[in-house]
């Protein structure tokens, strides 16, 4: 992986990254804000959710379908994400069509309206997709999972935030939460694609230098770095599947740490996609869990999920129970296989098996100009873009005992959190 990327500040302090890819007439612009979940206290989870469904609303030039359908005519597509670190948003569209995406950004920095009225609809929108979530088992039990392995760090709350703070936010919450922190100091803006740098550099400094700005006052957490204590619980719904979800702690994501727990996520459960933009995927029917829980006929499905985060978050293993073994004996296996990872060094041809499916699958997200200003962003949120272009090197320098310790460190059975979701109609329940 190589660099050539351009990185500069402009005066009202919004940093800029720029990388020219000539392969296609096409750009991909983002601008990625340093406001997540992360950040918010409770009685107001959600705002920073709320807040970008609100920058689809209309500013002081443009109305929200007028946006939508200017994008649209141009051939290109541009959406929005929130997560416990950061708010980004992005177009990626013909190269010729630049200057639209610029002009709808600087626009959405400052500009956005947020009438009374588009909040209250919103309002309904985002309480509806919050009872949706509700109806899934899996969203219910990794919600209380996630509350259990954190005591105080905002990580334990939902992005989408709790269904009484949605109720209770205001038209001045969400615009406060707006001038505060989308504000060009605490901004970056990524550009990928057909451009040359000195030129983009020029519309970029006409367009969003003039922006005014100040410095976001921001609630920063105490990182966790280990989870209050070991907990297992049951809960009941409906449906007719069970589920149990496995929490442990896991380092942040520019720790050296985290790359030994990539390899032993991709050895356990397949390989986990930072990328939500990947164009591929990596199975993990090789992997150990696979092998000895679902080929076996105990589980009907396993998966893991890893995540980089600015602070220590964690790693969860999910399964699906086969309907006629009872959830205890399916951990029993489960932990079977941790112990062996904790015990002794796999083989060092099942450990490069595992690098290469991660650094595949890391491929597979890094091929095309969107996912390449993806990372440009997403690498700065927690680290910086070195991190990126180190990432395959990290992988590869991963040894066997280097995941062993891993497995010890962050992989304790008295240090985790445990949950089952069972069909509250269900005779299977031990």
């Amino acid at each position: 992986m190589t660099s050539n990327i351009q990185q500069f500040t402009l005066s009202n302090g919004l940093k800029v990254m720029l990388k020219e890819i000539h392969t296609a007439p096409l750009v991909s612009h983002w601008v990625w804000y340093g406001i997540g979940s992360r950040n918010e206290l409770l009685g107001k989870t959600g705002l920073s959710h709320w807040v970008e469904h609100m920058q689809f609303k209309g500013t002081q030039r443009f109305s929200g379908r007028r946006m939508d359908q200017a994008v649209a005519k141009t051939g290109g597509y541009w959406n929005a994400f929130t997560g416990e670190d950061w708010t980004t948003y992005f177009e990626t569209l013909p190269s010729s069509a630049l200057d639209l995406a610029m002009e709808i950004e600087a626009e959405r920095m400052r500009g956005s309206l947020f009438l009374p009225e588009e909040v209250e609809t919103e309002r309904t929108v985002i309480i509806s997709e919050r009872e949706g979530n509700e109806n899934e088992p899996r969203f219910r039990l990794a919600e209380a999972v996630q509350a259990a392995a954190f005591q105080q760090h905002p990580y334990r709350n939902e992005v989408i935030g709790f269904k009484t703070d949605l109720l209770a936010i205001t038209r001045e919450d969400l615009y406060g939460h707006y001038q505060n922190y989308y504000a060009p100091s605490n901004a970056l803006l990524c550009l990928a694609g057909d451009f040359e740098t000195q030129k983009v550099l020029r519309k970029i400094e006409k367009r969003y230098g003039a922006l005014p700005t100040s410095e976001a006052k921001k609630h920063t957490p105490q990182p966790e770095y280990t989870p209050p204590t070991f907990q297992e619980f049951k809960m009941f719904g409906p449906g007719e599947a069970s589920y149990i979800q496995v929490a442990y702690r896991c380092p942040q994501g520019n720790s050296e740490d985290f790359f030994a727990l990539t390899i032993l996520d991709s050895l356990l459960a397949g390989p986990s996609s930072l990328n939500m933009f990947g164009s591929g995927g990596i199975g993990n029917r090789t992997s150990r869990l696979y092998l000895a829980l679902v080929d076996k006929g105990l589980a009907a499905s396993v998966s893991g999920g890893l995540n980089a985060n600015i602070d220590p978050g964690t790693y969860n293993l999910n399964l699906t129970c086969n309907p006629a073994v009872k959830p205890a004996q399916l951990l029993k296996k489960l932990d079977e296989q941790i112990e062996k990872l904790r015990a002794a060094p796999a083989p060092k041809k099942e450990i490069r098996q595992a690098q290469k499916q991660a650094k595949a699958l890391f491929a597979y997200g890094s091929d095309n100009i969107t996912n390449q200003a993806f990372w440009m962003g997403y690498a700065s949120s927690f680290a910086d873009y070195d991190w990126f272009l180190n990432y395959v090197e990290k992988l590869e320098s991963v040894s066997p005992e280097a995941v062993m310790e891993a497995a010890r460190k962050y992989m304790d059975p008295q240090k985790r959190v445990i949950g089952y979701y069972l069909p509250q109609n269900g005779s299977n329940h031990g």
